[in-house]
């Protein structure tokens, strides 16, 4: 059957807590165990048969980063990709509703939505079966999984039929217990959901015209109007009408909010690798550096045989690592640059960064509880109790760290050269 996905990626107003790192780059382009975040998405995609195009969407302006992206992973896939840019942020259900002739266009007879900001195993095959064998072109599919009982407040909770999965009670983020069934950002949709957003569309209308002043805070009331999120807008509405189920993954799944949570899914994703991209993963080889755990290399790396690496390790493009370096649990962006004898533990090195030798940077693992097979990643605040929360430490791009320092629990933007030592602080 002819199939579509639409992913979500947002736009520059967004992925605020993604800084520095969103400065360089668009959110969805930052690499995540060796390759674009998007694209483990657009992999997944790819592989379900079907798949007819891949439609990106957000409000970015049009970027030559992501235009490259684009050709290569098309080529890459075999598979038509294109970016469709909202004029303005219209919600999850907005851009969707906004463009419904381009989704259905070339009669696909249902298409999945993914939101860009999480990682999962993406078991679309298996919800595209689930959705088979329990709904019609008239019902819907929401990707669920378990989370413990006081971090599914901070989520969608789905409250489900135990024998048909049939989503009877939906709520966002709510302030009580509901479930610990919790909504994964990824759906399977038939032409029929524009009709129940449509709906909405119209409601908001003429909202507007009983209350002009509503749209009063928007450029104009159109716009105001367009705004839906499927979440709140739309499955609350859906729930309990025979038409939402839920299908329950036990794969891994995390959302990707802050910089901390990019390490995480490194984690997750380079532990799929062992199955699904063996290629991917360093190996110890005579001459080569010392491998421990899941590490990815670009090719054009250059890395000393005596440097330790890993686990859970990323090394981008072109970086150079000197002799008894110590990399773990690190993001290493393209171009950067360290020196003999660096340690580095916890920490994203932004593009072309330096860190000089002997130099300690070091953050907090912001990781869930391993001893919780349910446990989320905490989407931490920056500040707790008026001091910057211990979280892991990010460089900009093109910061210089001197010989000899220590680098703690720290934040620093790009094209920073440093002098001294840091601890908890955001270096401005």
């Amino acid at each position: 059957m002819p199939l579509k996905a639409v992913i979500l990626i947002g736009g520059p107003q967004k992925g605020t807590r993604f800084r520095p790192l969103s400065f360089e780059v668009p959110k969805p382009l930052f690499p995540v165990a060796g390759v674009p975040m998007v694209q483990h998405h657009i992999e997944a995609c790819a592989k379900v048969p079907g798949m007819k195009e891949i439609l990106l969407m957000g409000f970015y302006q049009p970027h030559e980063a992501l235009s490259r992206f684009l050709v290569s992973a098309q080529q890459e896939f075999k598979i038509p990709i294109r970016y469709l840019q909202e004029y303005a942020a219209l919600g999850t259900g907005g851009g969707i509703y906004h463009f419904r002739d381009q989704i259905l266009s070339g009669g696909a007879e249902a298409f999945f939505v993914l939101n860009a900001d999480v990682c999962s195993e993406f078991p679309l095959q298996e919800m595209l079966e689930f959705w088979q064998r329990h709904g019609d072109a008239q019902s819907f599919v929401i990707l669920g999984t378990t989370a413990n009982r006081t971090q599914a407040l901070n989520y969608g909770c789905i409250v489900a039929n135990v024998d048909t999965q049939e989503v009877q009670h939906y709520v966002e983020k709510p302030s009580t217990f509901v479930s610990e069934i919790i909504n994964c950002g990824i759906y399977l949709f038939t032409p029929a959901i524009f009709q129940h957003i449509g709906e909405v569309f119209q409601r908001n209308q003429q909202e507007l015209v009983l209350c002009p002043y509503l749209g009063e805070e928007s450029s104009n009331g159109w716009q105001r109007a367009e705004v839906i999120r499927l979440e709140q807008d739309v499955f609350t509405a859906l729930a309990g009408s025979g038409k939402l189920y839920v299908y329950k993954t036990d794969g891994f799944w995390s959302q990707i909010k802050s910089a901390g949570s990019a390490i995480y899914a490194s984690r997750l994703y380079l532990n799929q690798y062992s199955k699904s991209h063996p290629e991917r993963l360093a190996q110890n080889k005579p001459g080569g550096p010392i491998i421990q755990g899941n590490v990815y290399i670009h090719p054009t790396a250059s890395i000393d045989s005596t440097a330790v690496l890993g686990p859970n390790v990323s090394i981008g493009e072109g970086v150079t690592v000197g002799a008894g370096v110590r990399v773990r649990e690190s993001i290493v962006l393209h171009g950067a640059s360290l020196h003999d004898h660096t340690c580095v533990l916890n920490t994203i090195v932004g593009w072309d960064s330096t860190i000089g030798r002997w130099a300690r940077v070091e953050g907090t693992p912001s990781d869930p509880n391993p001893n919780d097979p349910y446990a989320k990643i905490d989407s931490e605040t920056l500040f707790r109790d008026g001091r910057l929360t211990p979280s892991i430490t990010i460089l900009g791009c093109s910061v210089t760290i001197p010989a000899e320092v220590v680098i703690l629990n720290s934040i620093v933007l790009p094209h920073k050269e440093l002098s001294r030592s840091y601890k908890n602080q955001i270096i401005l």
